[in-house]
């Protein structure tokens, strides 16, 4: 008989909300970004020699990613299925935080890496991207005379 005008968890829901409005006005992240929490969880880095990215992809086959560099920009897309059958209409959900469906990441790179060397692994769920940097730009030890 006690009917309230709020879902139960009302700090829950702001939560949720104030989550999809940053998302909403954030722009894609850069090399030092600031992470989102999105799908798939990313680690970037960067050496002398290289620009470094880890996806987590856990469960996905490496044929069904797609990766794109075009511009100084590092796009990462796929779709992750979903575990439960859409036509199963017996199962109520209730809690479901597995993200599935598809996803895109975008990175924007620094302007010195070399798009022509580019190598990306895939193994045991983790998506390892390695960029080169231009040799002209590397550091080096310069002698003196």
């Amino acid at each position: 008989m006690n009917k309230t005008l709020f879902p139960r968890d009302l700090f829950a829901e702001f939560d949720r909300l104030q989550r999809s409005m940053q998302e909403a006005f954030e722009r894609s992240p850069a090399i030092r970004g600031v992470g989102r929490g999105g799908f798939p969880a990313i680690n970037t880095g960067v050496t002398p020699q290289s620009v470094e990215i880890f996806a987590f992809v856990p469960g996905l086959a490496p044929e069904t990613l797609e990766l794109h560099l075009e511009k100084g920009v590092l796009t990462l897309s796929g779709e992750r299925p979903s575990v439960h059958d859409p036509a199963d209409t017996s199962r109520n959900s209730h809690l479901d935080e597995r993200f599935s469906g598809r996803f895109r990441r975008v990175i924007s790179l620094p302007d010195d890496i070399d798009p022509e060397r580019v190598s990306a692994r895939c193994r045991d769920g983790v998506l390892h991207v390695s960029i080169q940097r231009r040799v002209e730009v590397q550091p080096r030890r310069i002698s003196i005379q």
